[in-house]
């Protein structure tokens, strides 16, 4: 049990560098003035899952309920 508490924790640790990572590799979603112009509405493109940004989003949701679900396991603790 303790052997799988430590691949968990070298989980747990190699998911948040990534998860950082690919959080500061994403634009920012603020796009000012330009979105009450209707400058945004490239946004909800129809191509926009296949490009890189929607990569990247894909990937963030994945890690993150990742991340949520192995800190649960971790901090369950039988008594």
């Amino acid at each position: 049990m303790e052997v799988l508490r430590v691949i968990l924790t070298i989980l747990f640790i190699i998911i948040s560098v990534v998860l950082s990572a690919i959080v500061l590799m994403q634009e920012g979603k603020s796009a000012g003035l330009g979105a009450i112009s209707g400058a945004a509405e490239s946004y909800w493109g129809k191509n926009k899952g296949r490009s890189m940004e929607g990569a990247l989003v894909k990937i963030t949701r994945i890690l993150v309920i990742a991340f949520i679900l192995i800190a649960v396991v971790l901090n369950i603790r039988r008594f």
